[in-house]
């Protein structure tokens, strides 16, 4: 009986030794490979028990090996070098190789060292490594390429993974497989600019992206929310007969439904279907049925529920399961467009298709009834929240107090919060400033601040909301004092006013006549980085020009037609009104104009104010010509000569350029009532001069002069 032994079933004779069971490993021969092996075995285990001795290089390790009298070969030295455990002790050994005469590195011991650097990611090593072996001839192969390439992936080093795929398309063939990794690589490190860039490269060379880079490429473009590149990927998968997979249509289902591209989503759907992929979705609500309840959950919210209903019902044909989110979805859209009885036959066909109702069930529809003032109705949803063992939580009664506060039954709304959510320790800020809020509408401001002054002693700190509410009503009321006293206090407990509240403090000090501070308090504002909007603009501007100064008003309008927010309707009509207070006509016609072209207009009052002043200033400019022409005939043509300079003059001070057009057009006719007239040269060149600067190009009144005169 001949019994075979095979390289792998001799070294599995010394199970002990570490360097063996890493030949066990790494070496993977066949029969003729081993053949080629056992010769050199012995020098192989004696190299690696000398090497294992020492945990650095040093010349007693060199000594000790040249002691040991093996002739050396590429083969003895490929082993030994996969045992090492250090790429630097393993190149030292690499180099005392070489040092030997007749020995020289094939592309065995080569492509072995540098996997040993690459996987200790010595990058320095690396460098001089691959100088050394561009001086020695050696060839870099495509599986050198690509080991070289995912060392530097491993380390993060992207700019210099993607030097070398550079060099690799500029040296060898590349293929389809060399693309699709090297853009797998830059959608993982989030480095879409080189993949779209090396995407146009491989699409030019007739190559194409595997169905899973695709899809991956898809799904990152989506995170960065790139919506066009997507487009174009699905548009070159269509052409090529492909699809993404379910988890990437369902990435790009979620970024069409937060764009509001709704259309777009239901036709993905639509083509999913078609493709024979229903949608079974991902993570984050129910499988199965993520993809449809983004779209649906979208659909209602843009208010069309008939649409995400349909959507509903093609979900049930496809028995995809819909879960109670969904559900409430639906009856959440419904009460917000008004449709009680639909979201109501909802709730009950949830009931019966295995969904029970659940506390956000119960809350939209408390959330409707409340508004609607629906109040039994809502009474009665508590109670059967209770039975159904679902307990109302302070959102729930939140929405009762709001109903009672709106229906004006303040003392239920008090005892309710005092009797029922205090002791359950359900009433919040929330509670307190819908209460609050409810007396200050009702001018109760004083007990509102006594229920203010609770808070504390309840464990409920007020918030800006709070403030505001109380503020407000004080200033109303005509109680300055105690509202800048809150305001102060406010302050004094770290809360930052919002805009709301800034907005209202710049109104009261502009009302009250302290402009000056009104100024300060909107630029600190700006300081502390709260954006003022069009609503805190507008109480400046109509504090500025009540007090007369219009001027610094149009800073602030310029200000905002520069930098924003963008004047409103109120803007143009106070900055106007001020203007025309102070009989600047012309920058009012001015601002009237830039009000016309942003798509405003003047309110009916203003703008008469505005044509009557303009005509009250043209009548008086006809009247003093007439008065001219009859008191000093004889000595017209110099009075007519100073007229046209005075008329320019008033022009280039920036007199509006419709009255400037209706002056030149008066003292052109006057000259032709006046028979014995003849004017000068002087006269002429006046009113020419008069023409260019109102641009009308119109000389009809010259030659008319010229015609009659001869």
């Amino acid at each position: 009986m001949v019994v075979r032994f095979g390289l792998r079933s001799i070294i599995s004779l010394f199970p002990s030794s570490p360097i063996f069971r890493a030949f066990s490993t790494s070496i993977h021969t066949t029969e003729s490979t081993a053949a080629i092996g056992l010769p050199f075995l012995d020098s192989t285990l004696q190299f690696s028990k000398a090497l294992r001795q020492y945990d650095r290089w040093s010349q007693s390790v060199e000594k000790h090996l040249d002691s040991l009298n093996f002739n050396l070969n590429n083969y003895i030295v490929g082993q030994v070098l996969n045992t090492l455990p250090s790429s630097v002790f393993a190149y030292h050994f690499y180099a005392w190789a070489e040092s030997h005469r007749g020995f020289k590195h094939d592309h065995f011991t080569n492509t072995s060292m540098l996997s040993l650097i690459i996987r200790d990611s010595q990058f320095h090593l690396l460098s001089l490594f691959l100088s050394k072996l561009r001086n020695d001839g050696f060839i870099v192969n495509r599986s050198v390429y690509r080991m070289l390439i995912s060392g530097y992936v491993r380390a993060g080093l992207i700019h210099l993974a993607t030097q070398v795929f550079e060099d690799m398309v500029g040296s060898i063939p590349v293929m389809s497989i060399d693309y699709n990794k090297i853009i797998g690589v830059f959608i993982r490190a989030s480095r879409f600019d080189l993949a779209e860039h090396y995407y146009n490269e491989m699409m030019q060379r007739g190559f194409s992206l595997t169905q899973f880079t695709y899809s991956r490429f898809i799904s990152g473009l989506c995170g960065v929310k790139n919506m066009e590149f997507v487009q174009r990927l699905l548009k070159d998968m269509n052409r090529l007969g492909c699809a993404p997979d379910l988890w990437a249509y369902n990435i790009y289902l979620k970024l069409l439904c937060e764009k509001t591209r709704l259309d777009v989503a239901l036709e993905v759907l639509r083509d999913m279907s078609l493709r024979g992929r229903n949608p079974d979705i991902v993570t984050g609500l129910i499988p199965d049925a993520v993809a449809c309840e983004a779209v649906v959950f979208r659909l209602c919210e843009k208010g069309k529920v008939d649409l995400a209903y349909e959507l509903t019902v093609g979900m049930l044909k496809h028995r995809v399961m819909l879960s109670v989110p969904l559900y409430n979805a639906l009856i959440n859209g419904f009460c917000q467009v008004g449709r009680i009885d639909k979201a109501l036959v909802i709730k009950s066909f949830m009931r019966r298709n295995g969904c029970e109702p659940d506390l956000v069930t119960y809350n939209v529809l408390l959330n409707y009834c409340s508004d609607k003032l629906m109040l039994e109705e809502a009474g009665k949803l508590m109670e059967k929240m209770k039975r159904n063992g679902i307990m109302p939580d302070t959102y729930s009664y939140n929405q009762l107090l709001k109903g009672l506060c709106k229906a004006n039954f303040l003392e239920k709304a008090y005892h309710l919060m005092v009797d029922k959510m205090e002791t359950r320790g359900l009433c919040d800020v929330v509670s307190f400033n819908t209460l609050i809020g409810a007396l200050c509408n009702a001018r109760r401001t004083k007990r509102a601040y006594k229920l203010f002054s609770e808070m504390g002693l309840k464990g409920v700190s007020p918030d800006v909301v709070t403030f505001t509410i109380l503020i407000n009503s004080f200033f109303r009321e005509g109680c300055a004092e105690i509202a800048e006293e809150l305001f102060d206090q406010m302050q004094s407990i770290g809360l930052v006013p919002d805009r709301i509240l800034c907005t209202t403090m710049v109104d009261h000090l502009c009302k009250s006549g302290r402009i000056e501070r009104a100024h300060t308090f909107f630029s600190e504002m700006v300081d502390k980085e709260i954006s003022p909007d069009v609503v805190s603009y507008n109480a400046l501007i109509n504090g500025l020009c009540k007090a007369f100064r219009v001027n610094e008003a149009m800073e602030l309008y310029e200000n905002m037609c520069t930098n924003g927010p963008h004047p409103d309707e109120v803007t143009y009509k106070l900055i106007i009104g001020g203007l025309i207070q102070e009989k600047k006509l012309s920058t009012a016609c001015k601002v009237w104009d830039q009000m016309m072209e942003n798509g405003f207009i003047l309110d009916a009052t203003v703008s008469k104010t505005l044509t009557d002043a303009i005509h009250l200033k043209d009548s008086a400019f006809k009247k003093s010509i007439k008065g001219f022409s009859r008191r000093f005939r004889g000595r017209l043509k110099k009075t007519r000569n100073a007229l046209i300079k005075r008329d320019l003059k008033d022009f280039e001070s920036t007199e509006s350029r419709a009255l400037n057009l209706a002056e030149w057009k008066i003292a052109g006719r006057s000259l032709l009532g006046i028979d014995a007239l003849v004017p000068s040269g002087n006269l002429y060149k006046g009113i020419v001069k008069g023409e260019e600067h109102i641009g009308s190009g119109d000389c009809s009144e010259l030659e008319l002069i010229e015609e009659k005169k001869g």
